[in-house]
């Protein structure tokens, strides 16, 4: 099916191909950065692409927002002449894309800003812009005393009110393993989480295809409390919807969000100087900011704001605060993961 974004992406291609009579189709195309829907797609629409454009003279860009798993597989499917030249991953994918041997390995030697990064956002296949941060999010309208732990979604009082998103979401994936560790389980064994969500049932309202589809369910009025992404919520709040967000006493998720080069891509050059741009002070400061309040990577850019009051001063308090999973081991058994979910508890 050709799509509005697929129509964007060719006529920008001839145009160029018009222009420059030698290039090639896969020479002349736009860099395409394969970003992730809702949210993160708004971000980087607002502030990382126009910082690219302005330092690269307004090199063409098209943004392609998708899941993880559906980046890898539509590399995978044109590995010598990729549809995709940057790729963003929590670390479950991206480990799964590095081992798939389907992204370069990102020029560190070049980077004015890998050297400023934070030790656990440097990564020679690619560094990670942005933590990100799962918690609960709620309707402070309709829950007037605020949740304060995982367990509180199973309250009989939140029946046909609660959202989650299916396992192929990163979001998913790490809030059944954090359920699976409250019944016993680990990274290696959610059994415990799958009875617990099949417990879950009465009170679930939805399961959404993934975090920006969670958010808009929230803004629909179809739920009331779910798992959610701190940066997500902060831009519904600004809105004027009404959510919040809150650390369960369990312990936050966080994960790191890594951005790649892909193998094969034509635009190996621009993708480089997209990536540097999302590393810089400016844009990272920008995001952290309101409305998108995006926890930042770069040692250079101090956590303030609503980031300093809700998540931690500085990424010290971040890393001792949150829980960060084992995804090496997580991905060991996620695809049987996501077949057994969609078997049995998508609703």
């Amino acid at each position: 099916m050709i799509n509005r974004r697929t129509l964007l992406t060719t006529a920008l291609t001839f145009g160029a191909m018009k222009a420059f009579p030698g290039l090639s189709y896969a020479q002349a195309r736009p860099l395409v950065f394969a970003t992730f829907v809702g949210s993160w797609e708004e971000a980087h629409k607002a502030v990382l692409v126009p910082a690219f454009r302005k330092a690269n003279g307004d090199a063409s860009i098209v943004l392609d927002p998708m899941l993880s798993v559906d980046q890898i597989a539509k590399v995978n499917a044109a590995r010598s002449n990729p549809p995709i030249d940057v790729m963003l991953h929590d670390p479950g994918p991206a480990l799964v894309a590095i081992g798939q041997d389907i992204v370069d390995a990102f020029p560190v030697e070049r980077s004015t800003y890998y050297k400023d990064l934070i030790a656990e956002a440097q990564g020679p296949m690619g560094p990670a812009p942005f933590f990100q941060v799962v918690g609960l999010t709620y309707n402070p309208d309709t829950i007037k005393t605020p949740p304060t732990s995982w367990a509180d979604l199973w309250m009989p009082e939140f029946k046909g009110k609660v959202g989650i998103t299916n396992l192929n979401s990163t979001l998913g994936t790490g809030w059944l393993v954090e359920i699976a560790k409250m019944h016993g389980g680990s990274e290696a064994d959610v059994d415990p989480g799958f009875k617990a969500l099949e417990a879950l049932k009465p009170n679930l309202a939805a399961v959404a295809a993934n975090p920006g589809a969670l958010a808009t369910l929230f803004q629909q009025g179809q739920i009331d409390i779910s798992p959610g992404n701190f940066n997500a919520i902060q831009i519904l709040k600004a809105r004027g919807v009404p959510v919040e967000f809150v650390a369960p006493k369990e312990g936050a998720i966080a994960f790191k969000t890594t951005i790649h080069i892909v193998k094969n891509s034509p635009n190996k050059e621009l993708a480089f100087k997209l990536i540097e741009a999302s590393l810089s002070p400016e844009v990272q400061t920008i995001l952290m900011n309101s409305p998108y309040l995006i926890v930042p990577t770069n040692s250079k850019v101090p956590m303030g704001g609503e980031i300093a009051r809700v998540l931690a001063k500085d990424t010290t308090e971040l890393k001792k605060k949150f829980v960060f999973q084992d995804w090496k081991k997580i991905n060991e058994q996620r695809s049987s993961w996501i077949e057994r979910f969609n078997r049995e508890i998508m609703l």
